[in-house]
């Protein structure tokens, strides 16, 4: 048996050569990104692609079935977020955990919408993006704990549940769930 792909090789495996095209699957990913975040896993593929700038035979091109697109999306947003965690690396720790975190809301938002539609079907797709959510992410907690920035008795796992169950509940406007967030997290900073 042949070793699953990776994170960012199940993208690049997807993401066409021709630079017109890589625009177009770009365009794809950006402007479903938002309808789902917006719509559900409910968005009009019609909508996606025009939002996209692009005709509904590009879509199809790009992505065969709404699964196609749901999984891509879904890659490209841990992608997202990986990337991320790199570029913080420099930022003090808790900035760094913190601004990461705010955008694992908008990424829990997303995800909600995506496993909605596959009835929370745990893919390899999916396992693998988790664990590469985890990899990515992790060292910004245990720097953050190491510099004694964050409590010393929670883990990963605890905290992205503890996020995730805020970013799925529904809130007045973003300004309520940024609040309630902020609340959540000075929870779990460390205490003299």
């Amino acid at each position: 048996m042949s070793e699953p792909l990776s994170v960012r090789e199940f993208l690049a495996a997807q993401r066409p050569r021709r630079a017109d095209a890589a625009r177009n699957f770009d365009a794809l990913l950006v402007a479903a990104r938002e309808a789902f975040a917006e719509h559900g896993a409910e968005a009009s593929l019609e909508d996606i692609a025009r939002r996209a700038g692009v005709g509904i035979g590009t879509l199809y091109r790009n992505f065969p079935t709404r699964r196609h697109l749901f999984e891509a999306v879904y890659v490209n947003e841990v992608e997202d977020l990986g990337r991320m965690a790199g570029s913080l690396a420099d930022r003090p720790s808790w900035d760094a955990l913190i601004t990461w975190l705010h955008r694992f809301v908008d990424y829990a938002m997303t995800k909600r919408a995506i496993r909605e539609a596959l009835q929370g079907e745990e893919s390899p797709v999916f396992l693998a993006c988790r664990r590469s959510m985890y990899d990515s992410a992790t060292p910004l907690l245990q720097r953050a704990q190491q510099d004694g920035a964050v409590r010393t008795d929670m883990d990963m796992d605890d905290l992205l549940r503890m996020v995730s169950g805020i970013a799925s509940v529904a809130f007045l406007d973003d300004e309520q769930r940024t609040r309630v967030l902020a609340i959540a997290l000075d929870g779990i900073r460390s205490r003299p």
